[in-house]
C-alpha cells in the first residue's frame, strides 16, 4: 500500500448540498432533525434521501431501497457530500451494488462510522476514495458535544491536517507500545474489519496504521476478533495500531478490555496508541481514512492528513 493511492474529494463549501442516507439500520427522525440543524448552521444544505427514514425490520428499508439511495446520491452532480445517518447493521448487504463508476467519475466526501466501516472499505477498494470516520447525522448532543461537532465540520470543510491527542483516562488509555509509525490510516469498527476478512473489500494493511474501535462487545469477543485478525495474516506488515474507544466492552470476568488489547496487540512489534477519543464514546472526534497519518505513541498523538482537498 502506498500513500499516494488515495483520491481526495473536494472539501464541502457553504451552499453545498449533502445527502443524508441510511445504508444500515433504521434511524430516528428527531435525532436527524438535530443533525440537519447543525449542518444547516455550517452553511450546508442537507437533503434526506428518499428512504432515509424507511424501516424493514432491523434495516433502514430493503437492500434495494438502501442501495438506490446511495447510488442516487453518488451520481447526482448537485450532491457534494454523503453523510450517513447512523450505523447499526446492513451496509455489507448493499456494498456490492454500489456504482463505483459514479464514485470514480465524481468523488464526494462520505462520512460515517460503526457499520459504515463496510461502506468505507468498499469505497476504498472500488475507487480508492478517502473518507471520513465521524458521527452520523442522527445527532445526540449528550454523546457528541460541541467539540465533536467542530471536529466533524473541520474534517468535511477544511483541507487541514487533524491531530487527535491521547486521553490519559478511559477504556483503552493504558494500551501503549511506544514508537512512531507512518502510513495510511485504515480501519474503523473492529467487528466490521473482521467481518471483511475473506471478502474483496478487506484492505491490505501492509504499511498501514490500523484504526480500531468497538462498542458493547465483551472482552472475550474482542480477544476472539484480535486472534482472528492475527491468524488470518491481516496484521502481517501493519505499521502501527491506533486504538480508539471501546465503549461498554465489559462483562463479569476479571479481565478488562485494555488487558485484552494489550495482550493482543503488544506482541506485533509496532507502535500502539490507546486512549484516542475515536468511536462510540462520549466526545467522539473525527478522523480522515485512507490518507497518510503519523502515529506517535511516545508523544500520544495521531496526526492525519485531510481526506478532502
Amino acid at each position: 500500500m502506498t500513500d499516494d493511492q488515495a483520491v481526495r474529494p473536494p472539501a464541502l463549501r457553504p451552499g453545498d448540498a449533502v445527502a443524508l442516507v441510511s445504508p444500515s439500520g433504521p434511524t430516528r427522525p428527531e435525532r436527524v432533525a438535530r443533525g440537519i440543524e447543525l449542518l444547516t448552521g455550517w452553511g450546508l444544505r442537507p437533503v434526506p434521501a428518499t428512504n432515509a427514514y424507511a424501516r424493514h425490520g432491523y434495516l433502514a428499508g430493503t437492500d434495494e431501497l438502501r442501495a438506490a439511495d446511495l447510488n442516487a446520491a453518488l451520481a447526482d452532480p448537485e450532491i457534494r457530500g454523503v453523510i450517513c445517518t447512523r450505523g447499526g447493521y446492513g451496509a455489507q448487504r448493499v456494498v456490492d451494488a454500489i456504482d463505483m463508476a459514479a464514485v470514480r467519475r465524481d468523488p464526494k466526501v462520505v462520512a460515517g462510522f460503526s457499520d459504515i466501516t463496510a461502506l468505507q472499505f468498499a469505497l476504498w477498494r472500488g475507487a480508492r476514495l478517502a473518507t471520513v470516520h465521524g458521527p452520523g447525522a442522527a445527532w445526540l448532543d449528550d454523546r457528541t458535544p460541541a467539540a465533536s461537532a467542530e471536529s466533524l465540520r473541520a474534517a468535511l470543510m477544511s483541507p487541514a491536517a487533524v491531530t487527535i491527542p491521547r486521553l490519559p483516562t478511559g477504556e483503552t488509555a493504558s494500551v501503549v507500545v511506544p514508537g512512531t509509525a507512518t502510513g495510511p490510516l485504515i480501519g474503523g469498527n473492529l467487528c466490521l474489519i473482521v467481518s471483511s476478512i475473506g471478502t474483496p473489500d478487506m484492505p491490505d494493511l501492509t504499511g498501514a496504521i490500523l484504526l480500531i474501535e468497538e462498542v458493547e462487545e465483551p472482552p472475550y469477543k474482542v480477544d476472539r476478533m484480535l486472534v482472528h485478525l492475527r491468524r488470518s495474516g491481516a496484521l502481517r506488515g501493519v505499521a502501527g495500531v491506533a486504538v480508539g474507544q471501546f465503549t461498554r466492552c465489559a462483562d463479569d470476568w476479571p479481565v478488562d478490555v485494555a488487558d485484552v488489547l494489550t495482550e493482543g496487540l503488544g506482541g506485533l512489534g509496532v507502535p500502539v496508541l490507546g486512549g484516542l477519543p475515536i468511536g462510540h464514546g462520549v466526545g467522539q472526534l473525527t478522523v480522515p481514512l485512507g490518507v497518510p497519518a503519523t502515529l506517535d505513541a511516545t508523544a500520544g498523538t495521531l496526526t492525519v492528513t485531510p481526506a478532502v482537498r
